[in-house]
């Protein structure tokens, strides 16, 4: 199964890219076929797009996020983007190459010359929702905690 993420952040005035791929960049690989796309928006270089391809059996997709999770939270990114992210996921179904000249014949949906199993897409998307939930929830606890600790201690400190 190959899963994609799109992730679109906008950077804080006087933040660069390079800002950003410094806090951003994952100091931990997920072990399996994993591969990131950024770009930048040519309407505004400062809105930041981050496209995630991951391969991985759907027992492994939430150890992937696990450590997604973590990343985040060990690396957080609140200095260098705003706080609105928009976050989408999906399945990937099919790839097609569409490079040559002239006309091409249509093919079923496929990844690497494997036909795409529509069923089984369908009776995973749901699982794969739910753990990206999950995550979300995990990972929106665990920041809440943190800031919390953190400001407590600020608090303390001006004591």
């Amino acid at each position: 199964m190959m899963t994609v993420a799109i992730v679109k952040r906008k950077l804080k005035p006087g933040k660069t890219y390079d800002d950003f791929r410094k806090a951003w960049y994952h100091t931990v690989g997920f072990g399996t076929p994993t591969k990131m796309y950024t770009a930048l928006n040519i309407n505004d270089p400062s809105e930041i797009f981050v496209m995630g391809f991951v391969e991985s059996e759907i027992e492994q997709f939430m150890e992937g996020l696990n450590i997604d999770v973590k990343e985040r939270l060990e690396n957080p990114l609140d200095d260098v983007i705003e706080p609105d992210i928009v976050r989408q996921f999906g399945v990937v179904v099919s790839e097609d190459d569409f490079s040559s000249a002239g006309s091409i014949e249509y093919k079923e949906p496929s990844i690497s010359n494997k036909n795409t199993n529509m069923e089984e897409v369908y009776g995973e998307i749901s699982k794969i929702a739910d753990m990206i939930q999950s995550a979300s929830e995990k990972r929106d606890k665990l920041k809440t905690k943190v800031k919390k600790d953190t400001s407590k201690r600020n608090d303390k400190k001006l004591k």
